[in-house]
């Protein structure tokens, strides 16, 4: 490796350096408050470290990574949204008498391997950075162990994912046998003139398709999510919402455009199918809820198939759908996460709707941020989900996917109904005096509602103004030359 190519993985080296003085620190010295600053500060140089590489076109390291300005876009997504997640880590986990440092650790960690994901060209890079992923995550879910529900959740998540690694590394395998390569170029070469896939060539593709689905939630492969969501602790729940899922979005999408996938009419139907189950079982389960963490889970679901329809499009119009989808879907579920984890005491997280009974009356401020939330989730009108979801819809609509758009606007129609429960839940009349407000220390204070804060002025914002964030997302897609050319 030559010293620009350390140049251009500046922002992972920054990450593992942070891990090794973490684990140096905790040996030498445990102490929450001083993990916790090393984890932000790593965050914040790994963030800094891409103001560099902003104007990159592709730059190759062979075999295994491609940083271009996708990548360094959703890297950079990866990284704020963690840092938001450490932030509201830091309020939550200082409540409790667990040893906390560990588990910045596995989020760095975490961050680490989603970040490997959206710069992977190649099959091995793809499963080191998921394995790094995912590996975090069984420790991360179940990290709360007194919890009753808790090592029910890490054993789920452990078992199907392990299933799910195990699809993914057979197909990988079959498709190295049919092809001969393991990197995404030479895959989309051997393929270039085939009109129909073979066989053994379209097994593994659809193997590996397995091994993402799971890790998406979407339907069929959705089984683990609201387990899992209802156990984990409320920080890692949106880490898991947002950063885990966006970091094998990203890696699809590039896996798809490189290979042009949406050539073969199969590949196709499949994606439509899921994307389709996706949006009615996560909104019809949703109904039945009375766990708001329950609900937050199946609403995610049915948002990967809101997503899937961009996707499908299969342009450049539908991979910027996708990506200001995500941002905003980010910002929202970061949010909603961080409210139950606001709210949430050392024995329990709030997350039954008798929880939230009479909110609004209680703690306003909380009641209102929650309130927009559940709102841009929903795809109200001055919300960064509407803009997301107009998006959506307008590239479903360039490409003629009109089954899948019908179905979108069908399904947020009953969406609504789950998310205007809750909320009315808060609006309702307490049935006991006002409780007095919980005067927390200052750095635990700035950590939990001024994140809240920003996270409500990004909506509000990307709502109402969201022309910015929509020329970013253009101008750096048009620096990736194998999505300009679909």
């Amino acid at each position: 490796m030559s010293q620009t190519d350390f140049i251009y993985l500046m922002p992972l080296l920054i990450l593992t350096f942070a891990v090794l003085v973490s684990m140096l620190v905790i040996a030498a010295w445990r102490n929450h408050k001083i993990i916790y600053v090393i984890t932000a500060l790593s965050f914040i140089a790994a963030f800094g470290s891409l103001y560099e590489l902003r104007t990159t076109t592709a730059y190759i390291i062979e075999p295994m990574f491609v940083i271009d300005g996708f990548g360094v876009f959703y890297i950079g997504l990866i990284l704020l949204t963690s840092l938001l997640v450490s932030m509201l880590s830091y309020a939550y986990f200082e409540q409790r008498e667990e040893r906390k440092e560990e588990y910045y650790l596995l989020l760095v960690l975490a961050t680490l391997g989603a970040c490997v994901l959206v710069i992977s060209t190649h099959f091995a890079s793809l499963f080191l950075g998921l394995e790094i992923l995912s590996i975090s995550l069984y420790a991360l879910i179940p990290y709360l162990r007194t919890r009753p529900r808790s090592d029910e959740a890490g054993i789920k998540y452990l078992i199907l994912a392990a299933f799910s690694s195990a699809f993914m590394l057979f197909g990988m395998a079959l498709v190295y046998f049919s092809t001969g390569t393991m990197v995404f170029s030479g895959l989309a070469a051997s393929i270039a003139g085939m009109q129909e896939l073979p066989l053994l060539l379209l097994t593994g593709i659809g193997m590996m398709l397995i091994g993402v689905g799971f890790k998406l939630g979407v339907v069929p492969f959705h089984m683990w999510t609201p387990d899992v969501y209802e156990g984990a602790p409320a920080p890692v729940t949106a880490f898991i919402a947002t950063v885990s899922k966006g970091g094998v979005l990203g890696l699809l999408i590039r896996f798809f455009m490189e290979v042009d996938g949406f050539r073969y009419p199969v590949l196709v139907t499949i994606l439509t199918i899921v994307a389709i189950a996706s949006m009615f079982a996560g909104n019809l389960l949703a109904l039945m809820q009375k766990n708001v963490k329950r609900i937050l889970a199946y609403s995610s679901i049915s948002h990967l198939g809101y997503i899937l329809v961009a996707f499908m499009a299969g342009n450049q119009m539908g991979v910027e759908a996708v990506t200001f989808y995500l941002v905003a879907y980010f910002i929202t579920s970061v949010g909603a996460f961080g409210v139950v984890a606001m709210l949430s005491d050392k024995n329990s997280d709030a997350e039954l709707l008798e929880d939230y009974k009479g909110l609004l009356w209680r703690r306003p401020w909380t009641a209102a941020v929650f309130s927009a939330m559940l709102l841009s989730l929903a795809g109200i009108p001055l919300t960064a989900g509407f803009v997301g979801k107009f998006y959506i819809i307008a590239a479903g609509i360039n490409d003629q996917l009109w089954l899948l758009v019908v179905m979108l606007v069908l399904n947020s129609v009953i969406g609504l109904y789950y998310y205007i429960k809750i909320i009315a839940v808060m609006f309702q009349q307490p049935e006991t005096e006002r409780e007095p407000a919980i005067r927390l220390r200052p750095s635990v204070y700035v950590a939990s509602a001024g994140t809240l804060a920003v996270l409500a002025l990004l909506l509000v914002y990307v709502g109402v103004y969201p022309t910015g964030l929509v020329q970013l997302i253009q101008n750096v897609l048009v620096s990736v030359p194998e999505i300009v050319s679909k």
